[in-house]
């Protein structure tokens, strides 16, 4: 369906646009070889894409969620993979971006500034099994040395770990005066103590390269410490600084690949001459429906976060689950509209030849990235029925209403 978009929107999709048919094309060898798409992240940087969310005060475009929302679904439609690892960049600098507006932090506008150069990339290393990857614990380790901490420890999931030059992971640390806490921490991963283990090989999503990460006596200074969480909370910055970005992003990048697959399905019946049959109408007619849907929770979300009522609104439980609303509305509507268009496609839709079977396998992997559908329904159901999940960290700089459970 066309959209109504500003002169600003059009403006960033018509960057990605530069970048999405080279990205298209390569999609299918990168997924057959497992392999990470170092030459779509060098298109990305040539477009300016990799500057997209930095201020353009500190040398980047200035976009705001929306903006990057409406860029990932486009991206995400011409190559699945490519966009999420992008996510995992842009996404992080948009909290930033939004963070430094409203408290100056040096660190954060170095950071930007770096990112506006084209000299920094981000990746998020938290995932670990058998953990919630709602940043309240961690096995890996943190050991108090002097000028800073020791990690040990394996991640997983390291999404976009092969391109960027600085990680944002967490640790435990057994603070003797505060009781266990989460570190979340920047790490460089040119340095010693980490290693990279090609244990990446699954059913969709390959060219992410989303590797486990063996940490073994990395050190990490004090001051690379950005945060420190007491275990078993959910903290207000947590969800201001991550969450609300993340969840967003995920849910554009599905959301993106199931309308490539609606398009790319609607030129198949054309060629076939079969636009009139009834029962194809409806397919078609069931999957515009949910892409549509999912854009309509992202632009609300947009809006909630842009303007800070998703912090200052809600509480903190509350805020969590609207994140997860927003991403699993978007993940499960796109496997559905998957499942739907087969019924258009046909016997095509198993044909590796063909661009609809990668997209069916690429979609899967939403179903299980977080806030997943398990943690995201007692998120929701608990706070419809006020019950509070975990205590709550209100946030140091907002009013009081933030932190309410």
């Amino acid at each position: 369906m066309r959209h109504c978009l500003t002169d600003r929107q059009r403006s960033m999709l018509a960057l990605a646009e530069k970048v999405a048919p080279a990205l298209a094309e390569r999609a299918a060898g990168h997924d057959r070889d497992n392999t990470f798409p170092h030459d779509g992240y060098a298109d990305l940087r040539e477009a300016g894409l990799l500057r997209l969310t930095v201020p353009e005060e500190l040398g980047g475009l200035g976009a705001d969620q929306q903006e990057l929302l409406l860029v990932l679904e486009h991206l995400a439609a011409a190559d699945g993979a490519t966009a999420l690892s992008y996510a995992m960049h842009a996404a992080p600098l948009g909290s930033w971006a939004l963070t430094w507006r409203r408290t100056g932090a040096p660190p954060l506008e170095q950071a930007l500034r770096l990112a506006g150069m084209g000299h920094l990339v981000l990746a998020a290393i938290a995932s670990e099994i058998g953990t919630p990857n709602l940043f309240t614990d961690a096995k890996t380790t943190a050991t108090r040395v002097p000028g800073g901490y020791v990690l040990d420890g394996r991640k997983n999931f390291g999404t976009n770990s092969a391109a960027a030059t600085m990680w944002a992971s967490t640790a435990r640390f057994e603070d003797p005066d505060l009781g266990p806490r989460l570190l979340i921490l920047l790490v460089d991963p040119s340095g010693d103590g980490i290693a990279i283990e090609q244990t990446w090989d699954t059913l969709g999503m390959r060219a992410t390269q989303s590797n486990d990460i063996v940490f073994a006596g990395h050190f990490v200074p004090d001051q690379a410490v950005v945060q420190s969480i007491p275990i078993g909370h959910l903290d207000a910055q947590v969800l201001e600084t991550i969450i609300c970005w993340t969840a967003p992003s995920f849910g554009a990048v599905y959301t993106g690949i199931a309308a490539g697959a609606l398009a790319w399905s609607v030129e198949q019946v054309k060629q076939r001459d079969q636009q009139h049959d009834p029962r194809i109408q409806d397919a078609i007619a069931d999957a515009e429906t949910a892409i549509e849907v999912n854009r309509s929770v992202l632009a609300r979300h947009a809006a909630e976060v842009m303007s800070g009522n998703l912090v200052t609104q809600f509480g903190v439980q509350e805020g969590f689950a609207r994140c997860a609303l927003v991403k699993n509305v978007c993940t499960n509507n796109a496997a559905t509209v998957m499942t739907r268009l087969v019924d258009v496609v046909g016997g095509g839709a198993i044909s590796r030849r063909l661009p609809f079977e990668r997209m069916w396998r690429d979609v899967q992997a939403g179903l299980v990235m977080p806030i997943n559908n398990r943690t995201g329904r007692e998120l929701l159901g608990a706070c419809a029925l006020g019950v509070e999940t975990a205590p709550v960290v209100p946030h140091p700089f907002l009013d009081a209403g933030a932190g309410r459970a």
